[in-house]
């Protein structure tokens, strides 16, 4: 069967790709910090006979690795980046391993190793069967920041590729048509005037009042936009001392909805509540715009080719042990629900989805410039919820490890087939052009706003 050698290329190398997964595991790096997971991945796709750039696009923690010429040029998306505060030990209790440091509460040290393992499965198969194309593998920083793969592209990435495939665990076996949102996120820093707070309040200008003022138009503005539209934030600077009126304060802002057209709409709005809010309090606000995402775009074709080689690529086969861990997980978990999760851990492949999520992902990026598709493969116990000690914990152990090989193999069935079969991505260029339309990928990123730098090192 075509796949055979990728699939005994992926097991002859699984122990390479399960160290780099467990080496990022235990060395967690946030968005924008992630040097040694991307120094690991580098070394070990040249290793692997990877040709290796980095640093690339401008971004000193991205990093390209290809094989081959000519096309079709087949690309797959790694992740390096882990969570802040979502430290935790192998274990079914709650317990960090660094109380209040980063954890890989989203397996990307699983999503950096599996589209990898990947493309070299593909890449074993295209040169013993000597089939001329080229394997790309990107490694993308700052994923969970949404905006890792926007300055990427910015930087001219991605445009090479014909198709392109992405992996992400989950708590299923799943590929779905429905879109996720897409995002604005920015920093409202307020600036105003201290004054002492019980001696001569008037003279003081608070900045905080402004957040606040800000915060309170920004959930009565959610009244008056569409459905799918989503706003939060956090206050990151709320002043220093109660008896002292605040001149600086700093309220950080996410904007979602389903089309880049009412996050530009509803942010627009947003920063006339914030000017609003500065001219009210005699404040003023200087607005930090970190950056954007699309919201997805599906590709059907690529979609359907990604659930069958889920189910031709063989499903993990789970020990008693990693059940019974699974299920102390599950148990331990608010989402928890005996009549829906039935049992431990998925062993089974579900049918294409198509519901809409109000989550993002800057794999939209890749899917607004050629046609890309993703699928989903266990990678935690069923009951787990998203970012959370739960799934820092599976993807430590070997529940993650063995999601992240059959993610791998699917990935690398797909790309065979889209090789052999080239009405495959005839097909998907195609659909992809007919959802484009008249419209042409503009990075929501501006030219002048700088890449992020890693923290200094001793």
């Amino acid at each position: 069967m075509s796949g055979n050698i990728a699939f005994n290329a992926i097991a002859q190398k699984s122990a390479l790709f399960e160290a780099l997964a467990l080496q990022n595991w235990e060395d967690p790096e946030i968005a924008f910090d992630e040097v040694n997971a991307c120094r690991r991945t580098a070394e070990l796709a040249a290793e692997l006979g990877f040709s290796v750039q980095t640093p690339v696009y401008g971004m000193p923690t991205a990093l390209r690795a290809f094989w081959g010429s000519g096309g079709p040029v087949i690309g797959f998306l790694g992740e390096l980046d882990a969570l802040p505060g979502l430290s935790q030990k192998v274990g079914a209790v709650q317990e960090p391993a660094q109380p209040g440091g980063p954890g890989q509460g989203c397996g990307h040290n699983l999503l950096c190793a599996a589209p990898l393992a990947a493309a070299y499965g593909l890449k074993e198969e295209l040169r013993q069967r000597n089939i001329q194309a080229t394997v790309v593998y990107y490694g993308c920083p700052a994923e969970e920041r949404l905006t890792g793969k926007g300055f990427m592209a910015r930087g001219g990435a991605f445009r090479e590729l014909d198709i392109a495939f992405s992996w992400h665990g989950s708590s299923v076996n799943s590929v779905s048509v429905g879109r996720s949102a897409g995002l604005n996120s920015a920093v409202f820093h307020f600036h105003g005037r201290t004054a002492h707070a019980g001696g001569d309040p008037h003279n003081g200008r608070s900045a905080l009042d402004a957040v606040e003022l800000m915060n309170v138009g920004a959930n009565y503005l959610r009244e008056h936009v569409t459905p799918d539209t989503r706003i939060h934030y956090v206050i990151t600077d709320g002043g220093t001392a109660p008896n002292i009126v605040p001149d600086r304060a700093a309220v950080w802002y996410y904007v979602r909805a389903l089309s880049r057209e009412s996050i530009e709409d509803t942010y627009r709005r947003l920063v006339g509540v914030a000017e609003g809010a500065a001219k009210m309090t005699g404040t003023s606000v200087e607005v930090e715009y970190l950056g954007g995402c699309y919201e997805t775009m599906p590709n059907h074709v690529l979609t359907g080719l990604l659930h069958q080689c889920l189910l031709d690529s063989g499903l993990p086969e789970w020990t008693e042990e990693e059940l019974r861990f699974a299920d102390a997980l599950n148990r331990n978990s608010p989402h928890y629900n005996p009549a829906v999760h039935k049992t431990p851990l998925c062993t089974e492949v579900l049918p294409i989805g198509n519901r809409d999520g109000s989550a993002s992902t800057d794999v939209a990026e890749v899917m607004h410039i050629v046609p890309c598709a993703s699928a989903n493969t266990v990678m935690s116990n069923l009951a787990s919820g998203g970012h959370s000690w739960q799934v820092t914990a599976c993807c430590g152990s070997s529940i993650g490890i063995k999601g992240m090989l059959y993610g791998a193999r699917t990935l690398a069935l797909a790309a065979v087939r889209a090789v052999e079969q080239p009405d495959i991505i005839r097909a998907a260029k195609a659909e992809f052009a007919a959802s484009m339309g008249e419209k042409v990928y503009q990075c929501p990123i501006p030219d002048d706003l700088p890449v992020p730098q890693p923290r200094p090192r001793p």
